[in-house]
């Protein structure tokens, strides 16, 4: 398998783990989603540790606690991580996975933005008119929700905002996930110890649950891992493209599986989602293919 091949089994490789999670957290519905999460913290850190010392890069992942600037920002990424895993657990846990599949559809467009807002980068036509269509898309469906959809805006800024903040730090994927779960991992072990101690706590009723919950460390590093394997092998235009795989698996799994309902008014709200992201696709496309040629 060459370096391309590979690239693309391991990023479609995430892309479907992250798009089948929906069905992960309703299997762990006895628990509550903040139980999850917490699970999710302190868990994804001993894997993290077991990889890391795998690697043979604990050293390396310790020298960013100890500079200020960069445990800093990883305290707020890992904050913002928080709050997208927070969403995405609740939105499952309240039936509006299609809602939750809407904020991963407009992730990318809100990544433009920021570009454009923070990064002062220039956007294309086919760029300006996928910002256009996809705000007529949220009008839409924020008109036919009757409120602005919050779980779709959350999660798409928050990632958005986190993706941001990781991009500047030009960090590691796995030491940079380290330092945010030891960041979470207090006040998550905290929230255990408490929930248990009141007897309200899923985790050590039975030993299968308990493994069920804590395999949630693995679905959340293992995915990443995945995610760094495709980057560096890759373009970011086709990585880009791939990263519909998942809220399409989401949308699906909200339709067919829980059986959300779609009437027509937010189908057409999600065609011009669809639409914009077509154009987008297209434009990230057609310029990756000229920096290629251009390289060549």
């Amino acid at each position: 398998m060459n370096r391309n091949s590979s690239g693309i089994a391991y990023g479609v490789g995430a892309y479907i783990i992250w798009g089948l999670l929906p069905l992960y957290w309703r299997w762990l519905d006895r628990a509550s989603a903040f139980e999850i999460l917490a699970n999710r913290a302190v868990w994804s850190l001993m894997v993290c540790i077991l990889f890391l010392a795998y690697q043979k890069q604990l050293r390396r992942t310790f020298s960013l606690v100890k500079n200020a600037r960069t445990f800093s920002l990883l305290a707020l990424t890992s904050l913002l991580l928080s709050m997208n895993w927070g969403i995405y657990i609740w939105s499952v846990s309240v039936d509006r996975v299609v809602e939750a599949a809407l904020g991963y559809y407009i992730t990318p467009l809100v990544a433009v933005s920021f570009g454009v807002l923070v990064l002062k980068e220039k956007l294309r036509r086919l760029q300006i008119i996928s910002i256009v269509l996809a705000a007529i898309g949220v009008m839409i469906l924020t008109l036919t929700y009757g409120h602005i959809p919050l779980i779709a805006l959350g999660l798409a800024f928050s990632w958005s905002s986190y993706s941001l903040i990781k991009k500047r730090l030009n960090a590691g994927a796995l030491e940079t996930l380290s330092i945010e779960t030891l960041v979470s991992f207090l006040p998550s072990l905290t929230f255990l110890i408490v929930l248990m101690g009141k007897k309200e706590a899923e985790f050590g009723q039975d030993v299968g649950f308990s493994l069920a919950l804590a395999s949630a460390g693995l679905f959340t590093v293992a995915p990443l891992l995945l995610f760094n394997a495709a980057t560096t092998r890759l373009p970011l235009t086709i990585t880009g493209l791939l990263q519909y795989i998942t809220p399409s698996i989401m949308f699906l799994i909200g339709i067919i599986v829980f059986h959300e309902p779609l009437p027509v008014s937010k189908l057409i709200g999600f065609l011009f989602i669809w639409v914009a992201l077509g154009l987008l696709g297209r434009d990230l496309y057609k310029s990756g293919r000229s920096v290629d040629q251009g390289i060549g």
